[in-house]
């Protein structure tokens, strides 16, 4: 079952990326304030220009311009280094720009949830006044709708007892107990996932909960509850977990069922899990099936610097290796340019941390090719996984791609995986689901399996994702669909075929670990190059030692000493005020590991 957000307007089918956040359909009158002033209307996306004129108000998210450039992430060395320059600079960015908003709504008494995954902030009651002077700010991009969103119910299947072994069938076929019979079980993984909750007391997965260790329980940095209120489209405020709960709970059962796929065992004769020695962490994004895209942004922010109970105090150090999301987003059912932009940029800075993003493809195979459709599963940055069937034939229901992003065509779904007639863990018990959502699951236990296999693998998102497609067992179909040939792999079915774990692990244990601190040079990033004033910032890497940054001209000659402390990410300011024009040199060491930029002052 694939998770399906409903809204009730229908958009074109025009993916667009990030920059091109508003709809085509903007309205382009302008809103009069009483001063008599136009506003720039055409920020402002068209489903909140309606709320105004029937409530007076609304949910929003309103989008900056500015949006944190993370390519020097891809120069560190590991996933801790990633994740700390990351949150620091996405932090920044945000509380920087964000600023100068935050004295618009003061003054009009608005209040206002400030997000940093992506820069935006959410209101929940924003009215038109308030508005106009947001959008009448140069900092801001859009003002979006933040749409109460439902989900499909899962397609329940009726066990057939007499046929279950201990073993679930999705475990055998993608090879996982062979990587097991090898000491990998995902041991020194933590896995996470943003869903209807989790039953961290189900037997398959309480001892497998980070909170737990030995006979304490924490669950400050392992859980958080994005439902903070009651969905208005719900009949009641009764949710059997109530808000903002301070320990995991499932106000459903399809978020237990995907934990346990991905790593759930009791020991005791019920094996549904891929990797059972991997560790969970959850975050709940819906009330009783109905959420909205600010929830889930509000989990992938706590799952890139996961806070404690309070919401403070985050730590990168503390993200998961792996996410999956089985949930989308359909255009037709009131999501478009405005949602999906700020998913697709969490995902993209999720993985600038070092943090493999698994979502499921979809639901709507019968609608043939293209049916890849829904966000996130049709990002490039994505890596969507279609489901099988137990004799490795695709599931009637698996979307099929290519997806279409812009102008451009994408493959997908990436891989597969087995969807189809999945047993797992529920509260209370068991049951067997069927659909995307329960493949996804199998992806990213596949992941667990290969980061304990070769922990240098950790934060290496792309070689990850790029061990799985290139040892998939290479599946055909007799459709083809925009020039994807269906008899030659990969194709718009399959992919790049159904995952084969222990081919990945085993090519996981080739790869040597070469990009450690201690081998890997300083990523130094200096910002403005060429310096025009004489002062500039400068950004390091990881520094396994206490360390120094000194300025060289082009002889060598030192010009400046600076001591640098042992850091994950740190950035020093520089002064070049008193040096003539020319070029220089900035040279870090820290044991006996160093690193060079060249800078020029103009």
């Amino acid at each position: 079952m694939f998770i399906r957000l409903l809204q009730g307007f229908t958009k074109g089918h025009n993916h667009n990326p990030m920059k091109h956040i508003l709809f085509n359909a903007l309205c382009l009158f302008g809103i009069v304030l009483s001063s008599g002033s136009v506003v720039f209307a055409q920020k402002i996306e068209r489903e909140v220009l309606e709320a105004f004129s029937t409530q007076g108000h609304t949910e929003a998210l309103v989008v900056l311009v500015e949006q944190a450039d993370l390519r020097f992430a891809q120069q560190l060395p590991n996933k801790e280094a990633k994740g700390e320059y990351v949150f620091q600079k996405l932090k920044r960015t945000a509380e920087r720009s964000q600023a100068p908003l935050w004295n618009i709504l003061h003054s009009a008494e608005v209040s206002a949830t400030p997000l940093w995954i992506v820069n935006a902030l959410y209101i929940p009651r924003l009215d038109k006044a308030t508005a106009s002077l947001l959008a009448a700010h140069p900092a801001v991009e859009a003002i979006v709708s933040n749409p109460s969103t439902y989900f499909s119910a899962p397609r329940r299947e009726i066990e057939n007892s007499s046929l279950r072994s201990a073993l679930e069938w999705g475990i055998e076929k993608i090879g996982a107990t062979a990587v097991w019979r090898k000491g990998f079980t995902g041991q020194g993984v933590v896995i996470a996932g943003q869903d209807t909750g989790y039953d961290w007391e189900h037997i398959t997965l309480k001892q497998k909960y980070r909170g737990i260790e030995g006979s304490s329980i924490n669950h400050n940095y392992n859980w958080h509850d994005a439902i903070n209120k009651g969905s208005p489209l719900n009949a009641d405020t009764l949710n059997p977990c109530g808000f903002s709960s301070k320990i995991p709970c499932d106000d459903g059962s399809h978020g237990t069922h995907t934990m346990g796929t991905m790593l759930g065992d009791d020991g005791a004769g019920n094996q549904i899990g891929v990797a059972p020695g991997a560790r969970w962490m959850g975050c709940r994004n819906m009330d009783r099936g109905w959420g909205s895209p600010f929830t889930y942004l509000d989990c992938f922010q706590w799952f890139l610097a996961p806070t404690d109970l309070k919401n403070q105090n985050p730590n990168p150090k503390l993200a998961p290796h792996v996410i999956n999301n089985s949930w989308g987003c359909p255009e037709i059912e009131g999501c478009g340019p405005g949602n999906w932009g700020l998913m697709e940029k969490a995902i993209i800075n999720l993985r600038a941390a070092g943090v493999v993003v698994v979502v499921s493809a979809g639901n709507d195979g019968s609608q043939g090719c293209g049916s890849v459709n829904d966000a996130p599963a049709f990002f490039p940055q994505s890596f969507a996984v279609g489901a099988t069937r137990i004799d490795d034939v695709i599931a009637r229901f698996s979307s099929r791609g290519p997806a279409r992003w812009g102008d451009s065509l994408v493959l997908k779904p990436n891989v597969s995986a087995p969807g189809q007639g999945v047993r797992s863990a529920v509260p209370g018990g068991f049951a067997v689901f069927s659909g995307t959502s329960m493949a996804g699951p199998h992806v990213a236990g596949a992941v667990a399996l290969i980061i304990s296999a070769n922990p240098a693998l950790a934060g290496q998102v792309e070689a990850i994702e790029s061990l799985l497609e290139k040892t998939a067992v290479p599946l055909i179909d007799s459709m083809s669909c925009s020039g994807l040939r269906g008899n030659i792999s990969p194709n718009a079915v399959y992919g790049y075929g159904r995952i084969n774990v222990l081919a990945a692990v085993e090519a996981a244990l080739l790869i040597t670990p070469v990009d450690t601190p201690t081998q890997q040079k300083i990523a130094i990033q200096v910002a403005p190059n060429p310096v025009i004033e004489g002062t500039l910032q400068v950004e390091l890497g990881a520094l396994p030692d206490a360390g120094r940054l000194e300025v060289l001209d082009p002889t060598g000659r030192l010009l400046q000493r600076h001591v640098l402390p042992q850091a994950n990410f740190q950035t020093k300011t520089l002064t070049l005020g008193t040096l003539p024009a020319g070029t220089y040199f900035i040279r870090v060491i820290a044991g006996n590991v160093y690193g060079y930029q060249k800078i020029v002052k103009i």
